[in-house]
């Protein structure tokens, strides 16, 4: 049981008939059931070890998601802000120049910042979850299922993956292509062969390019490029890549660069896994595993070197702090449903997803982030690795028992 499910076991018995609290225990019962409770449990991954239900799994991972949230909305409104200060302009333009006007566009106030910044995540996360919710409940209704908190952590995830640039109506058909396709068409929860977050995503950026990739679309200003650090070590010349670099590694890992909204911060991500991690929720093997094969592959590459590449010459503890990294070990690879189940299956499984990761940011200049491909491919071959591990268990126990 995780540590939000113990507090409120914990906190039962005071509000039981006979505890001194007793009189408010139908509040206590209607508060339990809104956070924990559920009138139908599954028997099937991703759940198949715990008394848990759902509810309480994507409970857990929507509070682990809440500083990458905080930190995407800071961010955004803080990069908008400060490309805004050094323009010498006085605002945004449109109606959300109207509502900055009330505090201004000073990247030294939390709330300017955070107030700018929630203008362009909210519409984003409204969309997400209006439009997903409407395949979600036709899908129910032709099924007969009930409303499955699942779709609240993929809603999110696919918010926080995306630039705050992107034009809402890519949007409305990216999340519907990954819960249409990727999710609801093998079954709906539980049955879907990769994470729907990271497919909608992957369709958007495949679809409509122009909107996710270049300089223009990590900052929330027309006509401003700012470039990420992985962007920036990719145009660098062999052996020079922090040459012109005005970005600290300390920077880059509390998340104040450019990128999507909710990948910048890896000490976001950090919070996020080690409440996960502490509540049993994600798989520590895979992370762990991830980790290990993103930092092999990355030393193997900076050692190597390379005449022509300017990437070989990113320090492994580089390649923790830039791009997406972080966010998909953390919350995208640990995805319980399309992530490996063995425990030998998880060590392979986050091993070829932090390998892929360094292998196609670095090899490939043209497109220096991999994570999202690499998790991916990993969902693909995780029930391969699975299977495997299995027969390897039968053949061992038939060996050993002579039948």
């Amino acid at each position: 049981m995780n540590v939000l499910g113990k507090l409120m076991d914990r906190a039962g018995r005071h509000f039981a008939p006979g505890g001194r609290l007793a009189r408010w225990y139908p509040l206590f019962e209607a508060v339990d059931s809104f956070l924990l409770g559920s009138a139908a449990t599954t028997k099937a991954a991703p759940h198949i070890r715990d008394g848990i239900d759902l509810k309480r799994i994507m409970t857990t991972v929507l509070i682990a998601l809440l500083p990458c949230v905080a930190m995407a909305v800071w961010n955004t409104g803080y990069q908008a802000n400060a490309a805004i200060a050094a323009m010498g302009l006085s605002g945004p333009g449109g109606w959300r120049g109207e509502i900055m006007a009330l505090t201004g566009c000073n990247p030294e106030s939390f709330v300017a910042n955070c107030l700018h910044g929630a203008l362009y995540f909210l519409p984003i996360y409204v969309v997400t979850m209006v439009v997903g919710s409407l395949w979600e409940g036709l899908f129910n209704i032709i099924r007969g299922h009930e409303f499955s908190e699942a779709f609240l952590v993929t809603g999110l995830l696919f918010t926080l993956s995306l630039p705050p640039t992107i034009p809402l109506w890519q949007v409305a058909v990216g999340v519907s292509f990954g819960l249409v396709f990727a999710k609801e068409v093998f079954g709906g929860v539980g049955r879907n062969f990769m994470n729907p977050a990271l497919a909608s995503r992957a369709f958007i950026y495949f679809a409509y390019p122009a909107q996710m990739t270049g300089d223009a679309v990590w900052t929330a200003v027309d006509s401003v490029s700012g470039a990420t650090p992985l962007a920036r070590f990719a145009a660098a010349l062999p052996g020079k890549v922090f040459e012109g670099l005005d970005v600290s590694w300390l920077q880059a890992f509390v998340g104040t660069i450019p990128g999507s909204m909710g990948e910048t911060s890896t000490l976001a991500c950090l919070l996020g896994a080690i409440i996960l991690l502490v509540t049993g929720i994600a798989p520590w093997r895979v992370m762990a595993a991830t980790l290990l094969g993103a930092l092999l592959a990355a030393s193997y590459f900076y050692f190597q070197g390379s005449a022509v590449n300017p990437l070989y010459g990113i320090p492994p503890h580089w390649h923790l702090v830039v791009g997406g990294l972080a966010f998909g070990l953390v919350f995208m690879a640990t995805d319980p449903v399309s992530a490996a189940h063995t425990f030998p299956g998880q060590w392979a499984y986050g091993l070829l997803i932090g390998v892929l990761t360094i292998m196609i940011r670095v090899v490939n200049p043209a497109y220096p982030e991999g994570i999202m491909l690499a998790i991916l491919l990993g969902n693909v071959f995780a029930p391969l690795f699975d299977y495997f591990v299995v027969r390897a268990n039968i053949r061992r126990r038939v060996m050993r028992h002579g039948r």
